[in-house]
């Protein structure tokens, strides 16, 4: 069981535990991600972040199925609304929602009041619950982004902005009033940016459109990103001279950040963690033969029974590709990038077309569902391997951070760019995603490492990125 060190969610009355659960990634019917939420809340963890996007809905569905296990008061659920793709792709084009950016195809973005009450009910849905704690408008600057495709945004684009913001502002606290959600505010991935960014999203410029409302209004969150390496929510002055953290501080503001362990530098991902133990090389092709293994015996087993042709045609399946594949790629990155082209629509098509061959077989039936029981774990498995060739930046990272004035120890480097996070001044909670028991394990240790001066660490490791290049791959 964690030490009990509850923090105020601003001045919001709600206590929450330094480090949160992020939902991002996780996905109703997983049962590795069904078990790590259930530990994070029984080692003491209370706050849930998610969102109607996450997983298409999925995300919500989980949390619900797992928190009614769970006294409703001892928990904090964030959720967010703004995204429209997937089931929102839809419902947006059957009800012609006003004031929908179409930022691209199969992305669309809208904060309208009429949509944004369809995704509260929704969420409600999901998540069986009759009130959501706190409720998020989710990153909309899409309307600024899409205006710079267009040589924007302009001064009025600005201005339309924050219209649209106080609009859903004032729906939002209709929703107050029904006793539908408790508190609202804003997840942006601008909030952080420095002010001559043109969309540069403002904390301060949010809180006067609410006070322009009410003056009790009920904007008291707010959520952005930060990490080693995106600081700007500490240290960018964007708010009337201040930093979005003394910002909120100064106003009683709820801070949640996310992405605190994955980083993006140099138009490059660069994931915070430690991925072989020290002096540990990293593993090869024998080793991507012992997580493929499962993979190549259940579909011999198909073939066996069925005679059926695997997906790479006649006795060649997915295992063979994926050995011929996985070795030729250069990090995890490359792989997600190739994974939905060249392996997960063949697959797809494959499973199809078996379907309706075999599709009134049982024993067909049983063996797409281990099939499909196994292969998404075993996909985040490839993932994990191509990743461990990384720990060369890991090291490097790790090096720049103890001479930033991070203590020297023996942490894992998760936990220290965790702790560096906890210990901010006006920073309420970290989210971190955490799909497996190892990660939470990892995770919720974080905010009893003794503290640091994060600040000065922020500062220093920023200066060297600025003064020496850093070496990432």
């Amino acid at each position: 069981m964690i030490t009990n060190v509850l923090r105020t969610l601003g001045t919001t009355g709600l206590a929450c535990y330094p480090v949160g659960f992020g939902c991002y990634r996780i996905n109703h019917g997983n049962e590795q991600h069904e078990a790590a939420l259930r530990s994070y809340l029984d080692r003491g963890g209370n706050l849930i972040d998610t969102s109607a996007n996450y997983t298409d809905g999925l995300s919500e569905t989980l949390a619900g199925y797992v928190l009614k296990d769970y006294p409703r008061e001892r928990t904090i659920v964030v959720t967010k609304g703004g995204y429209i793709q997937g089931q929102n792709m839809a419902l947006a084009q059957k009800h012609d929602f006003p004031e929908v950016v179409r930022y691209q195809e199969g992305l669309w973005h809208c904060i309208h009041p009429k949509f944004l009450q369809t995704q509260i009910q929704l969420s409600l849905d999901r998540m069986q619950l009759k009130k959501i704690d706190v409720y998020l408008l989710h990153n909309p600057e899409y309307f600024l982004t899409e205006k710079e495709h267009h040589a924007g945004p302009a001064p009025a684009d600005h201005e339309e902005f924050y219209r649209r913001v106080r609009e859903a502002f004032r729906f939002l606290e209709t929703q107050v009033d029904a006793g539908i959600i408790g508190w609202y505010g804003v997840s942006s991935n601008n909030f952080g940016m420095p002010s001559s960014e043109p969309a540069m999203t403002s904390v301060s410029r949010c809180i006067e459109e609410a006070r322009g409302l009410q003056s009790g209004h009920h904007f008291r969150v707010v959520q952005l990103p930060m990490n080693l390496f995106e600081s700007g929510g500490a240290l960018e002055k964007n708010n009337a001279g201040r930093t979005a953290l003394e910002f909120c501080d100064r106003e009683g503001i709820g801070v949640l950040v996310n992405r605190p362990l994955n980083a993006f530098y140099n138009h490059r991902l660069i994931r915070l963690a430690d991925f072989v133990k020290p002096g540990q090389q990293p593993p090869g092709v024998e080793a991507l033969k012992e997580i493929l293994k499962p993979l190549h015996d259940i579909e011999q087993r198909l073939h066996t029974e069925l005679q059926a042709p695997l997906a790479a045609g006649g006795n060649k399946g997915l295992a063979a590709t994926l050995e011929e594949i996985v070795p030729e790629l250069q990090s995890a990155s490359h792989w997600e990038s190739v994974a939905g082209q060249h392996v997960i629509r063949p697959l797809h098509s494959w499973l199809a077309q078996c379907q309706q061959r075999y599709g009134r077989d049982m024993r067909w039936q049983a063996w797409r569902q281990d099939f499909i029981k196994m292969v998404n774990p075993l996909f985040e498995d490839i993932t994990r391997h191509l990743t461990s060739g990384e720990q060369r930046t890991s090291d490097e990272v790790r090096a720049r951070l103890f001479e930033a004035g991070y203590p020297r120890c023996n942490e894992s480097l998760s936990r220290m760019a965790m702790n560096v996070l906890v210990h901010l001044p006006g920073l309420n909670c970290v989210l971190n995603g955490m799909r497996r028991l190892k990660y939470v394990a990892d995770a919720v240790g974080a905010p009893e490492l003794p503290p640091v001066d994060a600040l000065t660490i922020l500062q220093n490791f920023r200066r060297s990125l600025e003064t020496s290049c850093f070496v990432t791959g």
